[in-house]
């Protein structure tokens, strides 16, 4: 059975509410916190609490209970329609963007383009996570009128407390603020609210990979306007997310390295920290996986497969950026990027080692998805090797 066999028809009524998607999705450990049921909410009985230990949608109303929603009991659906973990979330996605379900052997979805690119400005090179892309190419869409501006994280305050926030660039002085990985979460949704009340009505969307699947699945489901404001989606290579916590119970406790003295972080294979004083430190992954965050431990999508371009920055060089170029859309922005000289590519396969991780990553990621919710994810996914003593590895 291929999923292409059991993707929805998307024509028989809708009719799940809250209840359902508490007792499906929030309750069994798939919610990511990505917030879409929040922002798609028209009742704004939906709160979400930012903070360590949460990241988790909650209902308000306490008239029915927590897990049950007045509206929803009259005919309200937009919570389940607007969340990218419910029921038949990903060939739905896919139906809309790519007008098929993706083949058993894609584990990192339907593309068009695989490119390692950077930035060509070198300030944005050097201010950008890796290559730089996704600065260099919000800059691009403000100044060629694509967009008004992008929902994405900021560091709260001056940025010591590495406490990641949902926030709005406006401009290119704000892109080049919020650039850089933090590997806390921020449900960069949320600031939604905001840009609607400044009146910024072309959006682009920054976010992990279950955040880049909100916008498809309202699209597909048709989520009233919420949907309507977002016009170009990047998604950013995401293979887990860390509570806020491990910053004092791990690097601190363990290392004495005091977050406010960091100034830059990324993961190659080991958990990166560069530090004020030039000293430069390097963290087996295994001991940072307890401070995975619960939404984290049953995603199944490490490559974003449902933004307009996917990017992270996996392979031998840290100067340049993996980029999954997946849409007509995400394709006529790269390509009009290459040809005025905004940024530099080439073709990711001579790269083998990003290759290698990517198809790698993606796979050992949907080995996350429990077998009791939809299989499309798990389709054509091959089981794990056997270590030398016969068991199998966890997926992480």
């Amino acid at each position: 059975m291929t999923v292409t066999e059991t993707a929805p028809a998307g024509l028989e009524r809708w009719t799940h509410q809250w209840k359902e998607l508490y007792e499906e999705v929030i309750n069994t450990g798939l919610c990511t916190g990505c917030a879409g049921c929040v922002i798609a909410c028209p009742h704004e009985v939906i709160g979400y609490k930012h903070e360590e230990g949460n990241y988790k949608p909650f209902h308000i109303e306490e008239e029915l209970g927590l897990d049950n929603c007045g509206h929803g009991e009259k005919g309200c659906t937009s919570c389940t329609r607007a969340c990218p973990r419910f029921r038949t979330w990903e060939p739905d996605a896919d139906m809309h963007l790519f007008g098929k379900t993706r083949d058993d052997s894609a584990m990192y979805g339907q593309y068009k383009q695989l490119l390692l690119v950077r930035a060509a400005d070198d300030n944005v090179h050097e201010k950008g996570q890796d290559g730089g892309f996704v600065s260099a190419m919000l800059i691009w869409l403000m100044k060629h009128d694509y967009i008004d501006a992008a929902l994405t994280s900021f560091m709260e305050g001056d940025g010591t407390s590495w406490k990641a926030l949902p926030g709005i660039a406006r401009n290119p002085e704000d892109v080049l603020k919020a650039a850089g990985s933090r590997y806390t979460y921020s449900a960069n949704t949320l600031a939604l609210k905001q840009a609607q009340e400044e009146g910024l009505s072309r959006l682009a969307l920054v976010g992990m990979s279950c955040q880049s699947s909100v916008l498809p699945i309202m699209w597909k489901r048709k989520v009233g306007k919420t949907g309507k404001p977002f016009l170009f989606n990047i998604g950013l290579l995401c293979s887990k997310t860390f509570d806020d916590a491990i910053f004092e119970e791990l690097f601190l406790a363990k290392y004495g390295l005091k977050k406010e003295e960091m100034i830059k972080m990324n993961i190659k294979g080991a958990f990166q920290i560069w530090m004020k004083d030039g000293s430069f430190h390097e963290i087996d992954l295994k001991e940072c996986h307890q401070w995975t965050r619960e939404g984290c431990k049953t995603c199944p999508d490490f490559a974003a497969e449902h933004a307009d371009i996917s990017t992270g920055g996996i392979g031998e060089d840290n100067a340049w950026t993996l980029c999954v170029v997946r849409t007509a859309l995400g394709e006529e922005v790269m390509n009009r990027m290459i040809a005025d000289g905004s940024v530099i590519a080439r073709p990711a396969e001579i790269d083998a080692t990003a290759m290698k991780l990517l198809k790698l990553l993606s796979t050992v990621s949907r080995r996350r998805w429990p077998a009791t919710a939809n299989p499309a994810p798990l389709v054509g996914v091959p089981p794990p090797k056997k270590k030398v003593d016969g068991t199998v590895p966890a997926p992480h």
